[in-house]
């Protein structure tokens, strides 16, 4: 078996490498632009740049963003349009609805009157055939003067139709 001494370390390799600092941070500083460089370059060479990927993606996210609110307000303002027009024609509808109303009440008042007509009319031709009937009865018992008392009679209720009227 071989055994190291301290001094055999500092002999050997990694004594040899401990030793000069300078050598060691030029090597790592090799490696780190070595390594950096060829990372530029393939970032040139397939022309990805993450960096320029976010920033383009984050553009097109306030595009979105901003086209979205702009359709919102648009159809915002569509709905508002949209409930004023039928708050417009409720309106007109409820207009219409008190005019109904209106013909229909005066309709009733104008049927109520006639109504009211018809029954008095009524009444005068129930009159007047009671009279009829009256003034037939002693017309029947005297043949002989029913010219005159029918000619009398039928003036009597001239006379008394106008005074009605």
């Amino acid at each position: 078996m071989i055994e190291l001494t301290s001094e055999n370390a500092k002999t050997g390799g990694i004594g040899h490498i401990g030793s000069q600092p300078i050598a060691l941070a030029a090597a790592v500083l090799v490696i780190i632009v070595v390594g950096a460089g060829s990372i530029a370059l393939w970032r040139a060479y397939t022309g990805t740049f993450p960096e320029q990927d976010r920033v383009v993606a984050a553009r097109q996210l306030q595009v979105r963003t901003a086209q979205a609110s702009e359709q919102l307000v648009e159809k915002t303002k569509g709905l508002e349009a949209t409930q004023q027009e039928s708050i417009d024609q409720l309106q007109v509808v409820q207009d219409q609805l008190q005019t109904v109303r209106r013909l229909l009440a005066a309709q009733q008042a104008e049927a109520k009157r006639l109504s009211e007509q018809v029954s008095g009319l009524t009444e005068a031709i129930a009159g007047l055939r009671q009279s009829f009937a009256s003034a037939q009865a002693p017309e029947a018992s005297g043949p002989s003067s029913t010219r005159t008392r029918s000619h009398a009679t039928k003036s009597a209720h001239r006379k008394h139709a106008k005074s009605r009227s």
